[in-house]
């Protein structure tokens, strides 16, 4: 299942003007494990994210602006997040319910605490359904702003990473669908993941479908 509500294929490069269809790339990160297509080259910053129970973990934006239009794929590293919460609490000495190591909430929670910190802002949310990419489980959100922009968001938790798709758009621009359309998820060898059956992140992963050597497009960090 692709982001909600769909566009039709033959619709996408007229919505997304003529500049676009000559000027958009497509863009994959082998560090991050994933890929897009951005209206143009993005940037890479590095962040630390604080995480539903208060730690820090560090995290990178790939992200590309033109005014008010902005693109942006947001990856945190859940990978130690129980380590973290252990070392963390090995000294309490509180009851056990304040001493607990949290880790298993935090990463099945991963997902719905980053879809909150998109509810909890100043806009009015205008869509928000569960769905999949390439049957990797996820969240789908749209929000009108304050300012009339609009924005729309994929996430998802892959591997323990979490992943962030976010693009906002003008009040009177098309949905953003080329970069809607075409989010996916890379393996260490930087071949496209496509499960047969729902993935769910801390669940054995199922099997993948087979696809062919590693993209060579446009790589970031």
């Amino acid at each position: 299942m692709r982001l909600i509500p769909l566009v039709p294929a033959a619709l996408i490069l007229c919505m997304s003007g003529p500049s676009a269809a000559q000027d958009w790339v497509e863009y994959s990160s082998r560090a991050d494990f994933f890929t897009v297509n951005f209206p143009g080259q993005p940037t890479v910053r590095d962040i630390t994210y604080t995480t539903e129970f208060g730690i820090t973990i560090p995290g990178h934006v790939h992200s590309y602006e033109d005014g008010p239009t902005r693109y942006s794929v947001t990856v945190v590293d859940y990978a130690n997040v129980q380590k973290i919460h252990a070392e963390r609490v090995k000294d309490c000495k509180g009851y056990p319910d304040t001493c607990g190591n949290p880790y298993v909430a935090e990463l099945r929670g991963a997902m719905d605490y980053a879809t909150w910190n998109f509810i909890k802002k100043d806009a009015k949310v205008t869509y928000f359904a569960y769905g999949n990419t390439d049957r990797i489980e996820g969240r789908r959100i749209q929000l009108t702003n304050a300012d009339r922009t609009r924005t729309f968001a994929a996430i998802h938790m892959h591997q323990n990473r979490l992943y962030i798709f976010e693009a906002t758009v003008p009040a009177s621009g098309p949905p953003p669908a080329l970069f809607q359309q075409s989010l996916g998820f890379l393996d260490k060898d930087g071949i496209r993941v496509r499960y047969d059956t729902v993935y769910s992140n801390m669940y054995p992963p199922p099997s993948r479908v087979q696809y062919g050597p590693p993209a060579q497009a446009q790589q970031g960090r």
